[in-house]
């Protein structure tokens, strides 16, 4: 009844063209299930597209994707308290590090081989990462640790607010203050990574060796006035279902919950099995856009867990028919960006809330 088909093949492309254009190595970020598109489907199109490493969130990630086969090189960043550095070490999973316990922890894990890490530097986002008073003694303990054969620093690596060019600039003079005080303490890894996707594109001054790419992988823009077209890249997941139901009413007709919409005129009534259990927002109410028999109407009353209606109007439309929610624009269905402005959100988050009932079939 509904399906999230996954383009491999523009998951592929997107890497190779950001590759191209950015000059340096990258990093495919595939957390949070790969954005919502598959995890290890999303990892495998990347590798095939040139990345040459993999990015999750957290060690449950990364050991699930080695589980699935993906033994590429692969950095986690996110560690709970009671996360298992050495499960992860035990299977090459570099570790990203925000403190010094983290650091002791890491080299804790080593057995057969030095833990690999990427020190993580907080250059002004507030979240995790080394707070420039702590540098010193993290930078002094990691090369010691590394001269014994615990360690192996693979990386130093930060995060971009994307407030304005110059907050950014700032921060990756920041960050270069921060290799600085790094190499000075007798660390010179080979990575050195701040810019996300928006930093790739649009900040070369933040391209540094290498760069740290989501959802511009899965064909997305982070640009409000840029599209993905625009800059060369190709969504990579269409949302789509069938007609589960049509029927025909009055005028006056009232639809879903509350009856927050009534048929203007005689019409017809399309139900789609996609609810907001399925990560369809209730906030679309009248606005989320969807197409049918080759037109694009809306959706009508409120969105239930499991299905929302669409008032098609004298279209003729039958049981079975397709409904894509969004997918590339260029094919003339509605986008994740339509979607978001639904929605009052961003694209990264409609794609990452498509829920476990919709299989992602990779075409």
């Amino acid at each position: 009844m509904r399906e999230a088909a996954i383009d491999a093949a523009a998951i592929t492309e997107n890497v190779r063209h950001l590759r191209r254009l950015t000059g340096t190595e990258l990093i495919a970020v595939v957390k949070a299930n790969g954005y919502g598109h598959g995890a290890r489907t999303a990892a495998l199109a990347a590798l095939a597209g040139g990345a040459d490493r993999i990015g999750v969130a957290d060690i449950d990630e990364a050991l699930a994707l080695r589980r699935a086969g993906v033994f590429a090189p692969m950095i986690a960043w996110l560690h709970a308290p009671d996360a298992s550095f050495a499960e992860a070490a035990s299977v090459g999973i570099e570790l990203g590090v925000s403190s010094f316990d983290q650091l002791q922890q890491a080299a804790a894990a080593a057995s057969t081989r030095p833990t690999a890490v990427h020190l993580k530097l907080d250059t002004g986002l507030s979240r995790n990462g080394l707070a420039p008073a702590d540098w010193g003694t993290v930078f002094a303990e990691a090369a010691r640790l590394e001269r014994i054969g615990r360690l192996e620093v693979v990386g130093l690596f930060s995060h971009l607010a994307n407030a304005s060019r110059d907050e950014d600039l700032a921060a990756v003079r920041a960050f270069e203050e921060g290799v600085i005080a790094a190499a000075s303490a007798g660390l010179t890894p080979p990575l050195r990574h701040i810019a996300a996707t928006h930093a790739a594109i649009a900040l070369p001054e933040a391209r540094l060796n290498c760069v740290r790419v989501g959802l511009g992988i899965y064909g997305l823009s982070p640009f409000a006035d840029r599209s993905s077209a625009g800059l060369g890249l190709r969504p990579a997941m269409t949302l789509h279902a069938r007609v589960a139901a049509v029927r025909r009413v009055p005028a006056g007709t009232g639809v879903s919950y509350g009856f927050d919409h009534r048929t203007a005129g005689e019409t017809t009534l399309a139900l789609i099995p996609l609810g907001y259990y399925d990560g369809v927002s209730r906030s679309a109410i009248g606005r989320g856009p969807v197409m049918i028999a080759g037109r694009r109407f809306t959706v009508a009353g409120r969105i239930a867990m499991d299905q929302l209606v669409v008032d098609v109007g004298d279209t003729p439309v039958a049981v079975g028919d397709e409904a894509v929610m969004f997918g590339d624009p260029t094919l003339g269905v509605p986008s994740a960006d339509d979607w978001a402005a639904a929605c009052d959100t961003i694209n990264y988050e409609i794609v990452t809330r498509i829920g476990p009932r919709v299989p992602r079939v990779t075409t």
